[in-house]
């Protein structure tokens, strides 16, 4: 069935505020999916409901409804029921049991713990993918052979990525921010209670919240105490995952409902935890975590509109292993939205990619290096699937040319990396038409030095079928390598192109570089340049016929 043919959706909320919150959440989603909402079930071909555990009576209503819309479902078979909230994450057995005609349930680890039994599997859909471990996966792998599997994630785990990157698994990469996002400023550095508490205050000015992240339970409340000492104006609270399920989350809602100022957490609030108005993260002890950990812990700051404010500290009197250095290095220089698949690849580095089967998911590849496994390995799934493809000749070419991507209109290292990556391997109008199109969706009309890129790109590709491996500039000549010219092609370049050096026996020409005007002209540069070299290849030192 095809989602977007649907026209209305009938949301029911049963919970606390921060289901209430959540529900304001889905709603916006489906309504930017093409759907309008609707009170009454009978009218709607996706009817959500969003649960709760905290209040008592929540689950006899919702075990109710759903038996009520049991009688919707046999009517109209494309209905799409849908479960989320906290009863579909604890309560599965029971939901299934009252409810076989569910469609879609939203959980947590425990989906996968045996307890619920799937009539017809068809799609598993895994958000936060670097916390499901090797016997997860696993495990989803037994539940049915042909179960499609949809993995989604801002820092991948090693294995993950390293199949990506070879060709085993497809990877999409979404790197679009949401609308007026702005990057967190991040600081790494030794801890000083000094910082601390300029950092607390400047965000209760601004009357914002701020996240403790201190990950050890025993001396949480310590941390809290000290904290209350350094900045007394600020309502400080604790939250660990050795807190009942109530308990914790009455102190969420209380930080959502901003009941206080500072939460000293563990890193519990690591994925999942929304709140717009937290946009200072203090985290104790970097040094101990790995590097998706601390992304995933930067990301749950700066979700709104205000600017965020990350802070990484490590004991000031203690030698740093060379693994924390790098991990700290890599966290402080990538702070650019969209930075999780840089940070994930430098983890790969770090780490290893591991086994791609069994239990290690990181590790080290010994004897051959990554870079060579990585290639041996892609080249055997390409040969697997009959697609491996033909290796390019590399072209070397340095021609007075002023094709570059101008700063204000990729703004980014790394996305001007991409483009440039992008537009490199273009060797056929249509990648040339569908990069063009692409760049003018995401940065605008495309400026008069980014057009020459593309046509530096079409000229190395005419050059490479050409068996040419070398254009380059040499003082007032151009030099063009390998060539092998007939006596005909000879004295054409001679008489076309006067003052030619041939060289035969390193199958090297020597070709003058043109000028504007034959008296007191400048030399070509740019776009006739490159016509002058492309018809220089294409008319004269390749033999007619081919």
């Amino acid at each position: 069935m095809d989602l977007l043919a649907s026209k209305h959706y009938c949301l029911m909320t049963y919970g606390c505020q921060m289901n209430e919150s959540d529900s304001e959440r889905y709603a916006g989603q489906l309504e930017e999916l093409g759907y309008t909402p609707t009170e009454d079930p009978e009218l709607a071909d996706v009817i959500l409901m969003n649960t709760c555990c905290v209040r008592e009576t929540a689950e006899d209503k919702v075990l109710g409804k759903i038996g009520e819309f049991k009688h919707l479902k046999a009517r109209n078979k494309d209905l799409i029921l849908a479960v989320t909230g906290c009863m579909a994450q604890e309560w599965q057995d029971r939901l299934f049991k009252r409810a076989p005609h569910l469609d879609l349930v939203i959980g947590t680890h425990s989906l996968l713990t045996g307890t619920v039994s799937f009539k017809k599997l068809g799609l598993v859909i895994i958000d936060e993918e670097q916390r499901f471990g090797v016997e997860h996966k696993e495990t989803l792998k037994a539940l049915r052979t042909d179960v499609d599997v949809l993995s989604m994630s801002a820092t991948p785990i090693p294995r993950t990525l390293e199949m990506a990157i070879s060709g085993i698994r497809e990877m999409s990469i979404l790197q679009t921010p949401p609308e007026e996002r702005q990057p967190v400023l991040t600081f790494v550095g030794a801890y000083t209670d000094a910082q601390v508490s300029a950092a607390i205050r400047r965000e209760l000015l601004r009357d914002g919240q701020v996240f403790y992240v201190h990950n050890r339970v025993d001396s949480i409340s310590s941390v809290a105490a000290h904290i209350t000492e350094l900045v007394p104006e600020a309502r400080v609270r604790t939250a660990h995952g050795k807190m009942n399920e109530h308990q914790l989350e009455a102190v969420i809602q209380d930080f959502w409902n901003h009941e206080f100022d500072v939460l000293v957490c563990t890193t519990i609030v690591e994925t999942g935890l929304d709140i717009s108005n937290a946009n200072t993260l203090i985290v104790d002890r970097a040094d101990t975590f790995g590097l998706s950990q601390l992304h995933q812990l930067r990301g749950r700051v700066g979700r709104g509109r205000e600017r965020a404010y990350a802070y990484f500290f490590y004991p000031g009197d203690k030698a740093l292993t060379e693994t924390a250095h790098e991990r700290l290095k890599t966290i402080a220089a990538n702070t650019e939205l969209g930075a999780g698949l840089a940070v994930a690849q430098r983890d790969l580095e770090i780490r290893g990619a591991g086994n791609l089967l069994g239990g290690a998911q990181s590790g080290h590849v010994e004897g051959v290096g990554f870079d060579l496994y990585v290639r041996m390995v892609s080249d055997a799934v390409a040969a697997y699937r009959g697609d491996a493809p033909t290796e390019k000749t590399d072209v070397r070419m340095d021609l007075q040319v002023d094709a570059h991507i101008p700063d204000g209109y990729v703004r980014g290292e790394r996305l001007r990396l991409e483009v440039y990556a992008k537009i490199a391997a273009i060797s056929t109008p249509e990648q040339e038409a569908d990069v063009r199109e692409e760049l003018v969706d995401r940065y605008g009309p495309i400026p008069p030095q980014v057009d020459l890129l593309f046509a530096v790109a079409r000229l190395r590709e005419i050059v490479r079928r050409a068996g040419i491996t070398e254009i380059v500039t040499q003082g007032k000549y151009l030099r063009v390598s390998p060539v092998e010219l007939r006596d005909s092609q000879v004295m054409r370049l001679k008489r076309l192109h006067p003052g030619t050096v041939i060289k035969a026996a390193v199958r090297q020409v020597l070709v003058p570089l043109p000028l504007t005007s034959r008296v007191g002209g400048s030399p070509l540069t740019d776009g006739p340049l490159l016509e002058w070299v492309e018809t220089l290849v294409t008319k004269i030192l390749v033999p007619f016929g081919e």
